[in-house]
């Protein structure tokens, strides 16, 4: 990665060789690794020690999970929240798996659609829950930076599974909640 990097440089115009560009290869490279750790992880490893049969029926969220990722067609970064709610059948999810999951799907290169969809459906996958509410609320520095270059506006992306598909109650709910201080 680092000699693509280094010929990009001179594609640009730039010497890399100079003094502020001598290690940027090098930098790219770890950075790129780290923003695209999610390639490298695996999402039932992470899971099959935390999942817990328990008798609770009522909404589990957790919610204003920072969202991290990159855009697959231009490289940039977006940033926002996530919100995850669902209504156990018989099993939880252990509170920290929660974010590692986003994280894993954040952490490789995406569209907020598909990394909210993939959110909901490993969690519905993981412990079959009667529903699973997925929010995404993200800034895109490809919409910032470059193309209508507007800096004020965030997508929005849901997914909504089970209960919170069929049952306008339980998404108004989530909605409420996730909403709340």
């Amino acid at each position: 990665m680092e000699e693509i990097v280094r010929k990009m440089l001179v594609a640009l115009g730039e010497d890399p060789d100079r003094e502020g560009l001598q290690d940027t290869p090098e930098r790219v490279s770890k950075a790129m690794s780290f923003l695209t750790n999610g390639y490298r992880q695996d999402v039932q490893s992470v899971l099959n020690e935390a999942l817990f049969t328990v008798r609770y029926d009522e909404m589990v969220i957790v919610k204003n999970i920072e969202v991290y990722s990159l855009c697959e067609h231009h490289l940039l970064p977006f940033f926002g929240e996530c919100h995850v709610g669902y209504l156990p059948r018989d099993k939880v999810i252990g509170l920290s798996k929660i974010p590692r999951i986003v994280d894993i799907y954040a952490r490789r290169l995406q569209v907020q659609e598909r990394l909210t969809q993939q959110i909901a459906e490993t969690i519905r996958d993981a412990i079959n829950p009667r529903g699973v509410a997925v929010i995404i609320e993200a800034k895109h520095f490809c919409m910032m930076m470059r193309g209508v270059q507007k800096r004020n506006a965030s997508m929005v992306t849901s997914s909504m599974l089970g209960k919170f598909r069929d049952d306008q109650r339980s998404r108004t709910e989530f909605l409420n909640l996730i909403r709340s201080q």
